[in-house]
């Protein structure tokens, strides 16, 4: 029985009806990428998603990004031109920082790391923006886990630095032929349908073939599975995936124990 950890994007909820749907979610994952500032999140929605995902028993990691929540950390900045190199290593020290503070606070440990948004994608191929994204996380706590997209740049910057490395797929994200991700400005980047984000996750899961955006077909090795909680009826692909998982045999079990 093969074990896969599912995460999903949380603490990013800003209205009532999306923050009952991150709890719902929490309920049904087994790691929680929390926003600690830079797209999303302040100290109350990072307590508030701390206390779930522990009551959950849900493994705790930190989910910064751009300091930019005017686009939701989905626009890419240059470093030199759109924002300085030490300010935005400043920036993320500070998220993971707060949120490793808070949890604290809570009794609870932050144990894993992965960027957001633009970040994340950047952090695929660009060695400069995975260099100082795994020398942040490796110069706070080298205890810490990177998560990130499988055969990156991030992948080889976390090895360098000595760090883990969690190598992720999208239940939720239509692929390119080079097995990253689809860009969110093109048509059918995400899955709306609960039927093609239970049939990603269980193709991911047991390593076969996933379908491309040209119609292809590419398979990717990941030992954890995410969904973004702002994707429609997010909360309901988490409770179909984890039971049709586990109905094939599957162990939901995260990558590091969260108590």
């Amino acid at each position: 029985m093969r074990a896969i950890d599912l995460n999903a994007d949380t603490g990013e909820a800003d209205t009532a009806s999306w923050r009952d749907i991150e709890t719902r979610i929490l309920s049904q994952i087994t790691s929680a990428n929390i926003a600690c500032g830079g797209h999303a999140g302040d100290t109350e929605s990072m307590k508030r998603t701390i206390d779930i995902a522990a009551q959950n028993h849900v493994n705790i990691g930190a989910h910064p990004a751009y300091p930019d929540k005017e686009n939701f950390g989905r626009k890419s900045l240059s470093i030199g031109q759109d924002i300085n190199r030490s300010v935005l290593e400043n920036a993320l020290l500070s998220q993971i920082a707060r949120l490793t503070e808070i949890a604290a606070e809570q009794g609870q440990k932050v144990n894993y790391v992965k960027p957001h948004g633009a970040l994340y994608n950047d952090a695929v191929f660009d060695p400069e923006k995975a260099e100082l994204v795994a020398n942040v996380v490796a110069t706070l706590d080298p205890a810490l886990w990177l998560m990130g997209a499988p055969q990156s740049e991030l992948t080889k910057a976390a090895k360098r630095h000595g760090l883990n490395f969690i190598a992720e797929g999208f239940v939720d994200r239509r692929y390119t032929d080079n097995g990253h991700l689809q860009s969110r400005k093109q048509a059918g980047a995400v899955l709306d349908q609960q039927s093609e984000r239970e049939d990603q996750a269980c193709a991911l899961w047991r390593g076969d073939n996933v379908e491309t955006a040209s119609g292809g077909k590419i398979r990717l090795d990941v030992d954890t599975l995410c969904l973004h909680s702002d994707s429609p009826g997010a909360d309901k692909t988490a409770a179909r995936i984890k039971a049709r998982l586990q109905s094939n045999g599957a162990q939901i079990k995260a990558f590091i124990r969260a108590d």
